[in-house]
């Protein structure tokens, strides 16, 4: 196999050395090259990345107003002895209130902290006691699930089994009424999802008991980069050679215990040789490899030439590596209090006792943890979603429109009618998971009204119209909120989508309707309102007071 010579701009120090390739120009590539280019014994040093760009899943934009992180967001137990910290302390890249002694020594134990306001599925607000005192004996149990890595023997393969038989014990003692106790169980299947998130897994169930304490947890409050989590990598790249790093340099195959050579260091072998995609090759003594698990697993059997020891091949299969998704959605006005941070959304019918089966299309969003309130402008108000496991992975199969009417529906749904609708709406939102590119959505208002766009890289078409809301209704019906969705008043509704209505034996024309599907009772006409006034102008984001159907003849 031929050889690319090493070759390039950068200014190679006296004395041969040995060769380094590093592969992948993430956090930890960058980290590795940095930490070499300071030996001189390791002065022929490479980075190959396979994108256009350095940082891998550390990504910040400029959108809504401000920061956007696209994956990493949080520096988790900032204080001495976290080397995230450290860097970002020493490039000061944080708040001084985050590089605080005082902060550092805040003892959070790992957990997320509470949220501001917790809303249930029925509306109603939970009290901040009940989620205090549910969110204490639920850390309590995760804190008794990292003590078995002191060598007791595990009493259940998972953390989510250990977790559920204990609670299911306690459960047995509470003399709450059936409401109450199901509230309780409510808030503790939540609390169960956001360690699927911290864990990065579908189900905690997938996560083994005996070694989970082994996750060293830090002291500190967890903080954010004011300027943008990227601002570290963008330190980092600073620090190197500018053509050390080769853009675009995605690699095919690393042949090593191998004998290669090249024409421009006769009688010297390498043990390794990098061949890339596009037919180049590096021939190096020593090659690190930093790309994501996701990438191994997938690549595991052709990356390496010869494979990987069946022991190493094994440990990258059996790891896991699951997806979270993050989703931003913006507003012109917010809906919360001034000083609220988390918004936390619950799901009485969900419990973590009970294992009910549904399709994904129908639940995937009580998986959605509640949302952060990012820093905004006076003109610009941002929620981040998070989801993780296989409910976020069906999030990406969804149309920009179904996830757009299926978060509208969750705030309408959880929040009073008087609060979510007073002029507010969702115009934006931007889908992001580790694994993969941003996607900006847009509904609501034309493209050009958007605020803080990331860029057009970024950026997806506008939203085209949205799946069916079903009703029945006769032929020039006008139908009123009350008809869709009881409770809600038109004239609350800010913005809107284009829907499709179709009738028994009729098919509507395309209406503008703010809210998410529905379906009627086809005998309940008492549920249809005959209202006169037709919509008005809602694609271009003016109050609507009801929506007449005009009928054609079923296609």
């Amino acid at each position: 196999m031929g050889a690319m010579e090493w070759s390039g701009g950068q200014a190679e120090r006296p004395g041969r050395g040995r060769r380094v390739l590093v592969v992948g120009g993430g956090i930890a590539g960058l980290g590795a090259a940095q930490r070499l280019r300071a030996h001189r014994a390791f002065s022929q040093l490479r980075v190959l990345e396979a994108t256009a760009r350095a940082g891998g899943r550390i990504r910040s934009e400029r959108g809504f107003g401000g920061v956007l992180e696209l994956g990493a967001h949080w520096i988790h137990g900032p204080s001495r002895g976290n080397p995230v910290f450290e860097l970002a302390a020493e490039h000061r890249l944080l708040r001084e209130k985050d590089l605080s002694e005082e902060n550092q020594r805040m003892e959070t134990g790992g957990h997320v902290g509470l949220p501001s306001v917790t809303y249930a599925s029925s509306g109603v607000s939970v009290s901040r006691e009940l989620v205090a005192e549910t969110a204490s004996l639920f850390h309590s149990l995760i804190d008794q699930a990292r003590e078995f890595v002191r060598g007791a023997a595990a009493p259940a393969p998972s953390v989510g089994e250990y977790v559920r038989g204990a609670l299911r014990a306690l459960a047995a003692g509470w003399t709450d009424r059936e409401d109450a106790r199901r509230l309780r169980l409510a808030l503790m299947h939540n609390f169960l999802n956001v360690e699927c998130c911290v864990s990065g897994t579908h189900s905690m169930d997938l996560v083994a008991l005996a070694p989970f304490g082994e996750y060293t947890v830090l002291p500190g409050l967890d903080c954010t980069f004011p300027g943008g989590y990227q601002g570290l990598t963008n330190h980092i790249m600073a620090s190197l050679p500018e053509d050390m790093i080769i853009f675009n340099k995605p690699v095919k195959t690393i042949h090593w215990n191998g004998s290669f050579q090249e024409a421009a260091s006769p009688g010297e072998t390498f043990p390794v040789l990098v061949e890339c995609e596009d037919g180049g090759c590096f021939p190096v003594h020593h090659v690190i490899v930093t790309v994501p698990l996701g990438f191994l697993k997938e690549h595991v059997d052709t990356f390496f030439e010869p494979p990987l020891p069946t022991e190493k091949a094994d440990v990258i299969r059996k790891l896991g590596f699951g997806t979270n998704n993050k989703i931003f959605l913006e507003f012109e006005e917010p809906f919360w209090e001034p000083g609220c941070q988390h918004i936390q959304v619950v799901w009485e019918d969900m419990s973590p006792l009970e294992d009910v089966a549904s399709q994904l299309q129908d639940v995937w969003f009580k998986k959605l943890i509640g949302f952060w309130v990012l820093p905004s402008s006076e003109s610009v108000h941002v929620l981040c979603g998070f989801i993780a496991g296989l409910e976020s992975e069906f999030m990406e199969t969804l149309t920009d429109e179904e996830v757009l009417l299926s978060l509208t529906q969750v705030l309408r749904r959880v929040t009073a009618p008087d609060t979510v609708c007073r002029g507010s709406h969702t115009s934006d939102v931007l889908l992001h998971h580790t694994r993969g590119s941003a996607v900006w959505l847009e509904g609501g208002r034309p493209a050009h009204c958007s605020a803080g766009s990331p860029g057009p890289a970024a950026r997806a078409p506008a939203l085209s119209p949205a799946p069916p809301l079903l009703c029945q209704g006769e032929a020039d019906t006008v139908l009123s909120s009350d008809s869709i969705w009881p409770g809600l008043r038109f004239g609350d509704v800010h913005d809107s989508l284009p829907f499709v209505v179709t009738g028994s034996s009729s098919h509507f024309s395309r209406l503008s309707l703010s809210l998410a599907r529905a379906e009627l009772d086809p005998s309940a006409r008492s549920s249809w309102r005959n209202e006169t006034q037709d919509a008005t102008a809602a694609a271009e984001g003016m109050h609507i007071k009801c929506v007449k159907a005009s009928v054609s003849p079923r296609p």
